[in-house]
């Protein structure tokens, strides 16, 4: 089991040493626009909401 777990972790630390880390900017300005996007998303679904929420209180009333 400890030969595994060794192993393991071997495999990880190669396979990571494979990646291709972004540059600083490049992260703070994707990060940025994923926010930017969520934040739209959020409003987009939120008035959604009120909207079908006021329309289903119409039908049953």
């Amino acid at each position: 089991m400890k030969e595994k777990i060794k192993n393991y972790i071997y495999e990880v630390k190669a396979e990571l040493k494979k990646v291709t880390w972004p540059e600083k900017r490049t992260l703070k300005i994707s990060t940025f626009v994923i926010i930017i996007f969520m934040v739209i998303m959020a409003i987009y679904f939120g008035i959604i909401d009120v909207i079908f929420s006021k329309l289903i209180s119409l039908i049953l009333r």
